[in-house]
């Protein structure tokens, strides 16, 4: 932008939310208030629940000058239940000398449960034997405490909302990650689902909750470590190790689907996708139907897998 220093960088914002009008008009009064802290900006609704807003501030920018705008987002996001602020968090903006993306999300949670609900109905009745899912990594601990609690909540409700579902649809559930580490209550729910849909013959659907895939492959290397103490030697290769992870009993995957426009793992399951097909939407997750997923699957069966052979053709 013009009269820019070569530092200045951008900070784009992305909400989410069903928005009142009184929202949108504290933001952009917010905005309007911050625009002396800035070197270029622009807002855009590309439809009532969505806003895109790009700030481009000056190379540093005294925190206080940007308090209007961080206050208009605060009250929105007490309002209607955070669910993610990424990278400069609820607190005031930080100096900006590298680009960072700011992701803040308030999504009814009913909306979530309902996308969680038409992916495995959709799955279930595609005859897919297996759906794995990246409900909590272990990274979100480091979220505010009122969305790691809201995210918990959320997760309970669909235990005890859905289980009589799971089972209707032969539906069951399984769980990987540090679900040791998980609150009581939830861990609690899940043994509960857990139990009451073991019987079941139809789709496997995995919530990834606590995981991460680095902690799972160093949870993996301590409990083959420790054979090793007690047993003595153990001849290691690539299925020997397959049985250290939180898998041990899932097949890899053959489709990853990435939401959101992301290039990244986001690091999940590193080592059983090495050779999964990745199927990648600007899509994000509240907005992710089951005509996504159709459309992934299509262009899943169009690919041709070598896993490093040659073409069949």
């Amino acid at each position: 932008m013009n009269g820019a220093p070569e530092n200045s960088s951008p900070l784009r914002l992305f909400v989410a939310i069903n928005v009142p009008d009184a929202v949108k008009t504290a933001i952009s009064q917010a905005q309007t208030e911050c625009r002396q802290a800035l070197c270029g900006d622009s807002i855009r609704w590309s439809r009532p629940e969505q806003l895109h807003l790009t700030l481009k501030f000056l190379g540093n920018v005294d925190p206080s000058r940007t308090e209007p705008l961080r206050k208009a987002l605060q009250i929105a996001c007490q309002e209607f239940s955070v669910l993610q602020l990424r990278s400069c968090g609820l607190g005031v903006f930080p100096s900006l000398r590298s680009p960072r993306v700011l992701w803040a999300g308030v999504t009814d949670e009913k909306q979530q449960l309902s996308r969680v609900r038409q992916a495995v109905e959709a799955c279930a009745r595609l005859g897919v034997p297996y759906l794995t899912l990246y409900a909590f990594s272990v990274e979100n601990w480091k979220r505010p405490h009122t969305e790691v609690k809201m995210l918990m909540g959320l997760l309970r409700e669909y235990l005890r909302k859905e289980v009589g579902e799971l089972n209707r649809q032969n539906i069951s559930l399984g769980v990987i990650g540090r679900i040791q580490e998980l609150p009581a209550n939830v861990q609690r729910d899940l043994e509960n689902t857990i139990r009451k849909t073991a019987a079941n013959t139809g789709l496997r659907l995995t919530l990834a909750l606590n995981y991460g895939a680095r902690a799972e492959l160093v949870d993996a290397v301590r409990e083959l470590a420790e054979k090793m103490k007690h047993n003595g030697e153990v001849a290691i290769d690539e299925k020997t190790f397959s049985q250290f992870l939180y898998t041990r009993e899932l097949p890899d995957p053959d489709l990853l689907i990435r939401t959101s426009g992301e290039m990244r793992l986001s690091n999940f399951l590193l080592w059983q996708v090495a050779y999964s097909e990745i199927w990648v939407t600007d899509t994000l997750w509240p907005d992710f139907t089951q005509g996504h997923l159709f459309r992934a699957i299509i262009d899943f069966q169009k690919r041709e897998r070598r896993y490093g052979g040659l073409s069949l053709g």
